[in-house]
Order: C-alpha cells, then structure tokens, then sequence
C-alpha cells in the first residue's frame, strides 16, 4: 500500500478518536438518575403508606363574566393499582400519578435493590398527569380535588383490564372525568378526559395533559445518553435539552407523542388526534420541567360532554415492547438517524440469538462471528492486497529514490507499477472502510440497548451496559489489536509504523469506559481477525 493511501487510512481512524476522545464525554456513573432512583426524600409523602397531605387553599375560578364559588376543603387520597408489571399510586390530589414503580427493574445490579421509579418531583411540585384548560373559557385549576370511589385496583390474578375513575366538579359550571384503563400485560395506559358542560352557556374547551419532571441542576450528565423533553413531530424526533430550555419552546403540530425520557426509560403522552396537537415544554425557577400535550380547541355546548383521549406509556425503552405502539415510539431508542438502519436491525438479531443461548455476551460473541463471517471475502481482499503491496516494497524505495525531485513522475511510474503487478492500491482500504458504518451501528446497539442493562455474561461481568470492573476485557482487546498490527503488512515509512503500532495503545485507553458489551465484541472480532490474516500471510509467504 502506497504512502498515501496509508496516511489516508491513519487519518479516517484519527478523525474517528479524535471525535471519541474529545467530543464525546466519557461516561459517567450515573448517579441514580430521576427515573430509576426512589425519591422518597424529595417527595411529598412515602409512596408506600402515604398519609393525608393538606390541600391548597381554595381558588376563585371566573368563568365568563361571573366567579366560580371556591370548592370545599377535601383531604387527598392515594389509590393503588397493582399490575403485574409494575405498580402505581394515583392521588385525588389533580387526579395526578404519585407514583409508578417498574417490577422488572431494579435500580442497582443486587437484588435487594428497589424498583424503578418513574415519579420524580419535589415538594410543592404538581405532579405527573395533571390536566389543565389553558386558553379556554374556563381554565380550573389542575391541583384540583378529584373524587374516586375507588380505593385500590389488583390486575396481577385477571386478565381483564380495569378502570380507574376519578371526578372533579367545578362549582355548577363544569364536571372532569378522568378514566384510566389498565390492562395486566401491558405498559401502556388508555387515559379519557371527559368534560361535562353543566350550563346552558357553551364552553370552549382544549385540554392540556402536563408530565412535570424534576431536573436536578446539580446532576452530572454525559455524552452518552439524553435525559429530558423528547417527543415525535411530523415524523422527525425531537430531544430538549434542559439546560436551553429558556421561556418555552413550542412544537407541532402534527406530535404524534411526546414526553420524559432517560437513557432505558420513557414516559409518553401519545394523543388520539397527532394532526392537531402541538407539544409545549416549559422550565419553572423550581427546576420543574414540564412536557405538555394541548389538543385541539372544541366548544361544549350546554348540557353536553365532549372528551380528549390519549394512551399513556411508561416503561422501558424495549424495541419490541415500543414497536408493538405502532406510532414510532422506537424511535425513542437513541441510535441516531442514520445509524438507526444498521443498528435497529443488528438488535433484533441479538434479540433472536438470546432466545436460544440465554446470555447476551454469548449472542454478541455469536453476532460477531455472522458479521465477520458476511464481510469474510472482502477481508481476505484487503489482506491478500496488502501482502501484494508490501512485496512491492522494494520497487517502490527505487522509485522513490530515482524520483524524488520530481513528484508527477513518481506517481506515474508508482502507477505503472501497480498495472504492471495487476494491485488496485485502494482494494486494501475499501473493505475496511465498508465495515466502519457497521461498527458504528453496533456500537449505537450495544451503548442503548435496554436488554445489556443487569445482563451479565460470566464471572465478574455481571452488566454488560457498565464497562468493566476491573479492566481486564479491554487490556486483552488491546493485546490482540497489537498482534493484529504486528501481522499486518506495512509499508517501509518507520513513521508510519510507529503510528500504526500506537493504535493498539489509544484503543486500549478509549475502550476503558466503553461498556462491557461493546469491548466483548471488538476483542472477538479481533482474534477472528488474527485467526484470518494468519491464514492469508500462510497462504502467500
């Protein structure tokens, strides 16, 4: 291989470090963030046996030129539904979500550790699933007392869903209803918003379904995964950063869902009618971000009820759990625009592979030996070129030397030269530059997929989403780049060896935090290619 073409190679890979290293933040241990750390401290009450709270004081609510009486003290209540995939607690409280536990889950890698919990708020904060009328003749407000008759709702012995209804009367002038369906095997929630007009005067009505979310500003975040507003607009997605979120942002309309979402976990509002809702997110001075779904504006007219309708889904960022919503909420699985073609696919042929090996560092082994098995004869080509361009060696010093005032009729003649020996110099470099974007899909799979959180593979890999405790995957992946490196043939620029022989080192390094997953599946790749140079430099020695 030519001079160049080498350089040009270091160069590709370069870019690619110096982008990894220095753009890309290490990962961080994440310091238990909101969805997946139990705030008790922060809120209200415990959600285990949460006593009766204090409501606000009452409000005064105009509705057209008259005032709206303020509705009478009522003390909050908790309402438990039990699921077999998680548990929650509904309060009268605004009729809101107080807490949603994940069973499946656990916060930590031991077993004694608490499940998931999706309810993050502080004190004094509304919460989750609030609904308000913002521009409407009548706006109550979205801390109202709700009534339920309801105390508690059990779907681990049915398989017949269950509703949960809780009411809220303002005055005589407007009734909400607001009724959650459960259903024992899914994640997904049916939620109606019925509003009843109880005076001949019409009411002009669009709903508002609010997610608040607590964003601790003093929370270390990484490169690595997205913690915020995300929604689906006009077919696009869309992540908010919370840090620049600053007076408000407007999105839509056409949002075909939208919500909070962490590294594995999402909770989404998903409306009936995407074409007329628009998403808006908003960032109090108490931290408190809020995710909000306005539909469609309708008129009530007096005496009638007209109603919003949503599905609710919280819990894991589990492609088949998400595509079974059929309204792109896979997307949400951050693998990137592009790389989501390779990465989507690669993930569903794990997925596969666990059926039958039951360990996802044995299905990734697995999937490493496919891949490297599909791109087997380009990699032969590549080898089988650069012990061609290294027997040239010799002839290309000569011309080198004969040449070296003059670089036209150097490059001329190295042309001829290759045509004379029947070597295309960019066959050596082509098939690795076809891998990369295979690489990269792997990468985004094995960084996001839910299915590698608590995964262990054997020994002291118990997590194959966290990197390794003790360093040892990434030390021996370094050991078989540098004998892979030693293997393959080079040219005779010593400068260019001593860089080539630096990549192991730079790899090791970088590979340090990567997760277990990904390291596992770059040192396997390596010894088949060692195994596979071997066999080229037997044949043609």
């Amino acid at each position: 291989m030519d001079k160049r073409t080498i350089l040009a190679i270091v160069l590709s890979v370069t870019v690619i470090l110096i982008y990894q290293m220095f753009f890309m933040k290490p990962p961080v241990k994440e310091p238990a963030p909101p969805q997946e750390t139990a705030q008790t401290e922060k809120k209200d009450v415990p959600a285990s046996a949460p006593p009766p709270t204090a409501p606000s004081a009452p409000t005064q609510i105009k509705a057209g030129k008259g005032i709206v009486p303020p509705a009478p003290v009522v003390a909050e209540r908790f309402i438990t539904v039990d699921t077999p995939l998680y548990s929650a607690q509904f309060t009268t409280k605004g009729g809101a979500l107080h807490s949603f536990k994940l069973k499946g889950y656990r916060q930590k890698l031991v077993a004694s550790s608490e499940p998931i919990e999706m309810v993050d708020v502080a004190p004094g904060m509304p919460r989750p699933l609030t609904v308000s009328f913002p521009g409407s003749s009548l706006d109550p407000p979205g801390e109202g007392m709700y009534e339920s008759e309801t105390k508690s709702l059990a779907l681990t012995d049915t398989k017949e869903p269950q509703r949960l209804v809780l009411r809220h009367t303002v005055a005589n002038v407007m009734k909400i209803e607001k009724i959650f369906t459960f259903y024992p095997d899914r994640y997904a929630i049916d939620l109606e918003v019925r509003t009843f007009n109880l005076n001949a005067v019409p009411l002009s009505q669009n709903a508002s379904i609010n997610w608040n979310q607590y964003a601790d500003p003093k929370e270390e975040t990484d490169s690595w995964s997205h913690k915020g507003p995300v929604a689906f607009v006009a077919k696009d997605i869309e992540r908010i950063d919370v840090k620049k979120i600053e007076g408000g942002k407007l999105l839509g309309p056409n949002v075909t869902w939208g919500g909070f979402e962490s590294k594995y976990f999402i909770a989404a509002v998903i409306p009936q009618n995407p074409t007329l809702t628009s998403l808006a997110v908003a960032k109090d001075g108490r931290d408190m971000v809020s995710v909000s779904l306005q539909g469609p504006k309708i008129l009530v007219p007096g005496g009638q009820a007209d109603s919003f309708i949503y599905t609710l889904f919280i819990g894991p960022k589990d492609y088949s759990i998400l595509k079974v919503q059929n309204v792109h909420l896979e997307n949400a699985i951050d693998f990137g625009s592009w790389l989501k073609w390779l990465a989507m696919p690669l993930l569903i042929l794990l997925k596969w592979l666990y059926q039958y090996v039951h360990n996802y560092g044995i299905a990734i082994i697995i999937l490493t030996i496919l891949i490297k098995l599909i791109f087997w004869p380009l990699g032969n080509k590549s080898y089988e070129s650069m012990k061609k361009m290294q027997k040239l060696q010799p002839k290309m010093k000569e011309l080198q030397e004969k040449y070296k005032g003059d670089r036209q009729k150097l490059s001329q003649e190295t042309m001829a030269l290759y045509r004379t020996h029947k070597i295309n110099p960019m066959s050596g470099c082509l098939p690795m530059l076809i891998q990369i974007p295979v690489f990269f899909g792997l990468y985004k799979t094995l960084l996001y997929a839910i299915e590698l959180r608590h995964s262990p593979f054997f020994w002291w890999i118990q997590d194959l989403s966290e990197k390794d405790p003790y360093y040892i995957t990434p030390i021996i992946m370094g050991g078989t780049m540098w004998l892979q490196q030693k293997m393959t043939p080079v040219g005779g620029d010593p400068m260019q060896q001593k860089v080539m022989l630096w990549m192991p080192v730079i790899f090791t390094f970088l590979f340090l935090s990567f997760p277990s997953g990904l390291v596992i599946y770059w040192l396997f790749n390596n010894i088949i290619s060692i195994g596979q140079q071997y066999y080229i430099n037997k044949r043609h020695s």
